[in-house]
């Protein structure tokens, strides 16, 4: 089976209730099981949580705050990093604060350790600040864990769909790549890697299909962190270190400001010499998978977005933009910690009325 019909087979399971990727010989599962608890040795334990980087980006900049939310697992919540300006979420926000030239309102509620079905639990914290657009990045969770991939990808576009119907944007940064985790030996890094751009294929369609944006991590935890390790892993060499962070964060910043309608990335067109256009969805998906950074989006098409393959979808490699250094947050909840408790209820109403009081 291709590798456009093994994404197209697992959507198609999780719209309808079916299976996950097949099954492996049994002495090949017995040397999965060995490596995986050895690997579980290397990386250690999560121990303490992120710092929160919530709070309003640019606040002297004019204009209406955009506001965003970030969900997810422990890479959107930047575990490891030591301050909240070094995680995922204060990037992205910063990033699109000074394309958007406007101040933007975050609202972090990723988890560590959060797998895809835990986005429902997310969503109504997120939902908090009545965002204008939300990131999502998970899956590693769901891959290491062996949640049926059906089930995940079932997760996903309910979560998508949810928040859609809230009126948010939304992106998603797909499954990165698995196979260039250094504590993952062989064989267990090749079905890892193999299982990992499964997944984001499949994320890629069940995205789409539910109206978002995806946008392919793959190769962000793949060639360039597997280049430079020391630089873009953290101690663990499992999760990002702030400058994998900000990687990251410039892979989705065009997307996310494209969909938010600001920056340049707002009104340019696909160039067919850098290999955008429009494909199938699920070669797009596929292809996305295999290269970082690409998004793919849902098109229409002489009034239809079906053809005879499918939905059609439209395939970008948007230029990154250089992440900023992160300026001063305002101090709306920015340093609360999140041991264990929900957003408070007096952190809701000053976020509330953070991005209702702005001009």
């Amino acid at each position: 089976m291709s590798k456009a019909g093994a994404a197209r087979r697992l959507a198609a399971a999780a719209a309808y209730g079916g299976g996950g990727l097949g099954a492996v010989g049994a002495s090949l599962y017995g040397v999965l099981r060995a490596e995986a608890a050895l690997a579980r040795r290397k990386i250690g334990k999560t121990v303490g949580q992120p710092p929160d980087p919530t709070g309003l980006y640019g606040a002297d900049l004019p204009g209406r705050v955009i506001t965003l939310a970030v969900l997810g697992d422990s890479s959107a919540a930047g575990y490891g990093a030591t301050g909240p300006e070094e995680t995922f979420g204060a990037f992205l926000a910063a990033g699109l604060s000074d394309l958007a030239g406007r101040p933007v309102l975050l609202e972090s509620v990723a988890k560590v350790g959060a797998k895809t079905a835990d986005l429902e639990g997310q969503i109504p914290r997120a939902l908090v600040v009545a965002p204008d657009i939300c990131a999502i990045m998970i899956g590693t969770n769901d891959v290491t864990h062996r949640v049926p991939p059906s089930a995940s990808v079932r997760a996903l576009r309910n979560a998508v769909e949810t928040l859609l119907a809230t009126g948010s944007e939304v992106v998603v940064g797909t499954c990165p790549d698995l196979g260039t985790v250094r504590p993952i030996a062989q064989p267990l890094r090749q079905v890892a890697r193999q299982w990992s751009r499964r997944l984001a294929a499949a994320q890629t369609i069940a995205t789409v299909e539910a109206g978002g944006r995806a946008v392919s991590l793959g190769s962000i935890l793949g060639p360039e962190f597997d280049a430079s390790p020391v630089d873009l892993f953290g101690p663990d060499r499992f999760h990002p270190s702030p400058a994998g962070y900000r990687s990251c964060a410039q892979a989705m910043l065009p997307t996310v400001a494209a969909a938010a309608g600001v920056g340049p990335d707002a009104v340019d067109v696909p160039e067919a010499t850098r290999g955008e256009g429009v494909r199938s969805l699920a070669l797009a998906a596929v292809e996305a998978a295999e290269n970082a950074g690409t998004e793919v989006s849902r098109v229409d098409t002489e009034g239809t977005g079906l053809g005879p393959r499918g939905r059609w979808a439209l395939l970008r490699h948007r230029r990154r933009h250089d992440a900023p250094v992160v300026g001063p947050i305002d101090d709306v909840a920015a340093d609360r910690s999140r041991a264990g408790s929900d957003v408070a209820a007096d952190t809701a109403a000053q976020l509330s009325a953070a991005a209702e009081n702005w001009p």
